[in-house]
């Protein structure tokens, strides 16, 4: 049986690019793989794929009983397919915090390490295989790390992270600057995009003091492109939290080179999220946050309701 390789729903550049690195590793190892996506991935994930060749993978909607999966840049269970609990689960290879509710048939493996990308633990775990990676495989390793790390800015970056994109690049020989503006440019570009469609785009489900909250995250180096659509968005976020089932939508439009995020306070309960969270005074309906980058280390572990 073919294992299908795939990361979280709202697909960014390492949930695409890490499936297509592991499936292409397992097919070294002699396995039959196939990496697969759980949505239409942002449109730096699509360039990035473009950019070094790839097409992208089949989007599916859930999994088939039996069907043996790898999981990667997620372990939680509200980010994948709702019967992922029926499929044969063989790894897990990720850089978030363990979630849990996640079953499986056996013993796995199970690699979840502090660093900023998946692709970098990946890296890691392949051994001496991995001097073997074509052109291809190296281009989306490096653009899964300058994505996640937002070019070394983002709090989570490693040593481990920044020592193995320098060393890709130079193998590549890509300017790391030059790519990395390149990408940023292309997940800056959401003109084509619906204010739901934004909202939904780069989210996580998270649940905090009971309370379920969608929490939404635009990186952009052009944050006047969706700040521009404030009054429309701020109008969908309580329609998007409706009809998925949440409380309320957290918007944060970070502004990579700035190095602050921008919250959007559309009622009085985000208003008390963003003053007892971030410590912040709130008299309008946004309010800068200065070096806030991360959700997964300086956002989702501070909320408070």
């Amino acid at each position: 049986m073919t294992t299908l390789v795939f990361g979280h729903k709202a697909p960014d550049t390492d949930s695409t690019g890490s499936p297509l690195i592991w499936a292409w590793y397992l097919g070294q190892r002699g396995e039959t793989a196939e990496a697969r996506l759980l949505g239409t991935p942002n449109t730096e994930a699509s360039f990035v794929a473009e950019r070094w060749g790839f097409e992208l993978p089949q989007i599916i909607d859930d999994v088939e009983e039996g069907q043996k999966v790898v999981l990667v840049d997620t372990n939680n269970p509200a980010e994948l397919p709702a019967s992922i609990n029926k499929a044969d689960i063989l790894a897990i290879i990720d850089h978030h915090k363990l979630f849990g509710g996640l079953e499986t048939k056996g013993p796995i493996d199970i690699t979840i390490k502090p660093v900023a990308c998946t692709a970098t633990i990946m890296h890691e775990l392949m051994g001496h295989v991995a001097t073997e990676m074509p052109e291809g495989i190296k281009g989306l390793m490096l653009s899964c790390i300058l994505s996640d790390t937002l070019e070394f800015r983002s709090p989570t970056t490693t040593p481990a992270d920044k020592a193995l994109a320098e060393r890709l690049a130079a193998d590549l020989g890509v300017d790391i600057s030059d790519y990395a503006s390149e990408m940023f440019a292309a997940k800056s570009d959401v003109s084509a995009f619906s204010e739901a469609e934004l909202l939904r785009m780069d989210s996580k489900e998270t649940t905090v003091e009971g309370k379920k909250l969608r929490v939404s995250v635009l990186e952009t180096t052009s944050p006047d492109q969706v700040l521009s659509r404030k009054a429309a968005l701020l109008e969908a976020m309580p329609k998007v939290a409706a009809e998925d089932g949440a409380d309320e939508v957290l918007l944060f439009v970070v502004d990579i080179l700035k190095e602050e995020a921008t919250m959007l306070i559309p009622n009085d309960a985000v208003k008390a999220i963003a003053e007892k969270s971030f410590g912040a005074t709130v008299s309008g309906d946004s309010v800068v946050l200065p070096g806030v980058m991360s959700r997964k280390k300086q956002i989702i572990p501070v909320l408070k309701v």
